[in-house]
């Protein structure tokens, strides 16, 4: 059995390569295996580690739309299934009423599909294809217990019953990832259903390397110092350590700025773009700062 479009867990790694997006050969294996197997992946990891860019990424090369999901606490099904457009509901009466066809109004079917407010999960089960939707139900562990059972029974028959309309069943079953930022932990009754894959922060090398496929045009000695600023930077007591996503953004300020190294003052002025809480920020800022860049320069 293979993946349309992927005869081997390298092709797809490849195919991800192309498009900038440095998969290890973990992660290609377990995404590889979802797509063949028809599973869903869970991935979990710090924030910023590159989970929500693995769906952007699978949606480009498989040509798939991407669906996606933004979970947030209070999420519930009418958010992110489906609702009934009211306000047109009740034009459509008055319309009637209007017209002097009350007994229309009355007797009318309002409950049609062309008065359903489709939401993500609705929309991924009614693709007609042919390329299945890639849905990514981002962040799970911001919502609560309840919406985690609503998503366990949808995963489990890719079906939802409308009641007025009757049961929905996906044709073209989408390709679906999981993310969590490991808030809280997320039951194991939906990770039964998926399969599973942990993103750490990478490593120098591989790092440096998505910097530079990110950013081709990055002088090469101010890539090589800025993840090695960031890499010792992981190490540190920080409220919140900054991801791939922030040494990134981060290389581009510098570059911005006309940096062609790194300097304490570049550092000290551009640490909003690494760091995002201002304990972290002032605990950087000047000897730490300096501190870390003579760590550096003393490790070439």
């Amino acid at each position: 059995m293979t993946t349309p479009g992927f005869e081997s867990v390298e092709a797809l790694q490849k195919a991800l390569a192309e498009t900038g997006y440095l998969a290890d050969i973990d992660l290609a294996t377990s995404l590889y295996l979802s797509l063949t197997l028809g599973r869903p992946l869970f991935l979990e990891g710090e924030a910023g580690v590159g989970k929500t860019e693995v769906a952007r990424t699978l949606a480009q090369v498989t040509g798939g739309e991407l669906i996606r999901l933004q979970c947030y606490e209070g999420i519930d099904a009418s958010t992110a299934l489906y609702e009934w457009d009211y306000p047109r509901q009740m034009l459509e009466v008055r319309l009637l009423e209007a017209r002097g066809e009350a007994a229309s109004a009355r007797t009318r079917n309002i409950f049609g599909r062309e008065f359903l407010v489709r939401r993500p999960l609705l929309r991924a089960i009614e693709s007609e294809g042919p390329v299945p939707p890639v849905l990514l139900i981002d962040e799970i562990d911001r919502a609560d217990e309840e919406f985690e059972a609503f998503l366990l029974e949808l995963l489990a028959d890719f079906a939802i019953t409308i009641p007025e309309l009757g049961t929905i069943t996906a044709t073209v079953k989408p390709r679906v990832i999981l993310t969590s930022n490991r808030t809280r932990e997320v039951h194991d009754a939906l990770k039964r259903r998926c399969f599973y894959h942990w993103i750490d922060y990478p490593s120098a090398a591989r790092e440096l390397a998505i910097l530079q496929a990110r950013l081709p045009a990055l002088n090469d000695r101010l890539a090589a110092e800025t993840v090695a600023f960031v890499q010792r930077l992981r190490t540190s007591d920080l409220s919140k350590l900054p991801g791939v996503a922030e040494t990134i953004d981060w290389a581009a300020a510098l570059e911005s700025l006309g940096a062609r190294q790194l300097t304490p003052d570049d550092v000290d002025r551009t640490l909003g773009v690494l760091l995002k809480y201002q304990e972290d920020v002032a605990r950087t800022r000047g000897e730490g700062s300096r501190s870390l860049l003579a760590e550096i320069k003393a490790g070439r």
